[in-house]
């Protein structure tokens, strides 16, 4: 895709004001919205203890409205900063909230990167979707914002996304000693990246 392409898809800047829906096998993706804030807070809610050993600690606010109204703007300024760009997961079915997939630290010039970071509530883990939904969004991250590589890490005891990033084409490069805080705790992550000519995205 030609640099000027690339430039006007970028963010909300799709042609006729339109935002990206990129779809799987089962699942599609979409930028979060205000309106998804009450089935967003009931699954986060009801997910709580499956997400802590893997997540930075929650805000004692973290499911208000107020603050997910917060989030929705950070999002958005990002995505018009081409910094980052956040996408819910649905299924496809049913239109059912289960989960969210963020493309975080979009670096551009000589580096053309981006960093990946997932998560899925406990009733719909283990069933595939979260395969579905990144290999929906590798050809997004490549194709449409023109990035070479994109990056992603999870803690050494976390089997489950270690297999996903296996199983999705990314290849395993290293350790990154107390890389990021989780649960209040820095925490050593395996690092993984995949590069655009090892997606073979058309």
């Amino acid at each position: 895709m030609k640099p000027a392409a690339i430039a006007f898809m970028r963010g909300l800047t799709f042609p006729g004001g339109q935002q990206p829906v990129i779809r799987g096998d089962e699942v599609y993706l979409r930028y979060p919205r205000i309106s998804d804030h009450k089935v967003w807070a009931r699954l986060r809610g009801e997910s709580r203890e499956f997400l802590t050993p893997w997540e930075p600690s929650w805000a004692s606010d973290e499911l208000t409205k107020g603050a997910f109204r917060r989030r929705i703007k950070r999002y958005q300024k990002e995505i018009r900063q081409d910094s980052a760009y956040a996408f819910f997961i649905f299924r496809s079915e049913d239109d059912a909230l289960m989960g969210g997939c963020t493309l975080s630290n979009v670096r551009r010039g000589v580096i053309q990167c981006c960093a990946l970071g997932y998560w899925i509530g406990q009733r719909f883990a283990r069933q595939g979707y979260m395969s579905d939904a990144v290999r929906a969004l590798i050809p997004f991250i490549f194709a449409t914002l023109g990035l070479h590589r994109i990056e992603a890490a999870c803690v050494p005891t976390n089997e489950p996304s270690k297999n996903l990033l296996a199983k999705t084409g990314f290849r395993q490069e290293g350790i990154a000693r107390r890389f990021l805080q989780i649960n209040g705790e820095w925490r050593d992550h395996i690092v993984f990246a995949l590069l655009a000519d090892e997606a073979q995205v058309g």
